[in-house]
């Protein structure tokens, strides 16, 4: 066990805390308060601004456009990838989230699929090996991220937390990892200290947020202390990100948060 408090760095999404506020007012209070910021779409923010909060951004969306699997489709997100990744360097983030195809408003998938074929897999390694090249390039890493379809991503191909494990093992690059998001992952699968044990070095990070609501740990069902000691067990040092929402005040969210992943 380590004699750390708290092993991990823990990052809040500025999308989704202290939400009545401007996003870079949000970045600042997380970084006033100890945490790292994440961030979705990048492309309508004022990057050197938030540099300049002296925040450390620990990841943001690693795409802007297109999907895993059909041409010309995997052209335009090979090139979003590319611009996600100048705008990485403004900011110095070093992970990018991907996902099997792009979410349009309310996270509904732009292509949505009733069955991922073994064609699609195929592309999907593909276009996963040139991803994890440019990542390579760029001394950034592409996290691949599970979705859950009953609640918020209906339609997402690759959505299984064990679907994005085989893609990344597919693969073999230390530039190709997982976002495992565990809100997600016990909407879909359950299960999670397994999980997360089954997955190990193929981390890149880790997601939270309690089920059912999306919000901090300790409003549902999930006992995430016990995932914070599995973690911990195993050897994982990296980010932990609260991706929910505050059930109430947001800094008394992110102390429960934080609480959560605090080793006793």
């Amino acid at each position: 066990m380590s004699t750390d408090s708290c092993p991990f760095t823990l990052a809040a999404c500025a999308e989704l805390i202290h939400v009545d506020l401007p996003l870079i007012e949000r970045v600042r209070r997380l970084h006033d308060a100890g945490f790292a910021a994440e961030l979705w779409d990048w492309a309508h923010l004022d990057l050197p601004a938030m540099r300049d909060t002296g925040a450390t951004f620990t990841s943001m969306k690693g795409y802007i456009s297109g999907n895993l699997t059909d041409a010309p489709k995997i052209r335009e997100f090979l090139d979003s990838a590319a611009r996600s990744l100048e705008a990485a360097d403004t900011i110095d983030c070093a992970n990018l989230t991907i996902h099997g195809t792009g979410l349009a408003e309310g996270g509904i998938p732009v292509d949505q699929v009733e069955v991922t074929t073994p064609a699609m897999w195929l592309a999907a390694r593909d276009t996963l090996a040139q991803v994890a090249e440019m990542g390579r390039d760029a001394g950034r890493v592409f996290i691949l991220e599970n979705l859950n379809l009953a609640v918020d991503h209906p339609g997402t191909p690759f959505n299984r937390a064990v679907d994005t494990l085989a893609l990344v093992e597919a693969i073999g690059s230390p530039y190709l990892r997982m976002n495992l998001d565990l809100y997600h992952a016990q909407i879909g699968e359950g299960n999670l200290i397994e999980l997360v044990q089954h997955c190990g070095d193929a981390i890149g990070e880790i997601q939270v947020a309690d089920v059912p609501g999306r919000m901090e740990p300790g409003t549902g069902e999930v006992h995430y202390p016990a995932i914070a000691r599995a973690l911990d067990a195993m050897g994982y040092r990296g980010v932990v990100g609260l991706e929910g929402w505050a059930s109430g005040a947001p800094d008394i969210a992110l102390e429960r948060f934080r609480k959560a992943f605090t080793l006793a």
